[in-house]
């Protein structure tokens, strides 16, 4: 019986981490590949960006935040750092959807900011403890 409930308890355990890793590599890719192309000016990141009423510098300011938050998700340790890299992200992709909806885009304009939201969500919540910060007490 216990050999049948420690193997549930590992397969529970394995689904777990490899939940964690495709939606942080995931979410990870899209922040480097975001950043990136807000740093180099893409002319699709830099024309979305003036669609949404924002300057032309704050598609770098972002794409730099953006790159170096992708990095921290995936580098070893850091658990502060991932911390506000999550953070960052929350603010990215829900500040996406709010600007979306202020120039009065179409509702599919929200389904990748959202998507990725998820994503963000899921990675914080299945990370692992050598990921987390320690309790505060």
């Amino acid at each position: 019986m216990t050999t049948l409930i420690d193997a549930k308890a590992a397969a529970a355990s394995r689904r777990r981490v490899i939940g964690y890793w495709v939606a942080t590599v995931l979410l990870a890719a899209e922040m480097l590949v975001g950043g990136t192309w807000g740093i180099l000016r893409i002319p699709y990141a830099r024309d979305m960006m003036q669609h949404l009423g924002y300057p032309d510098y704050f598609a770098v300011l972002l794409g730099v935040w953006y790159t170096l938050g992708g990095v921290a998700l995936l580098v070893p340790g850091f658990p502060r750092l991932k911390e506000w890299a999550y953070a960052g992200a929350t603010f990215v992709y829900t500040g996406a959807v709010v600007s979306h909806l202020a120039v009065d885009d179409h509702v599919r304009m929200l389904v990748a900011p959202l998507l990725f939201l998820a994503l963000a969500f899921t990675s914080w919540a299945l990370r692992p403890t050598s990921r987390r910060l320690a309790d505060a007490r």
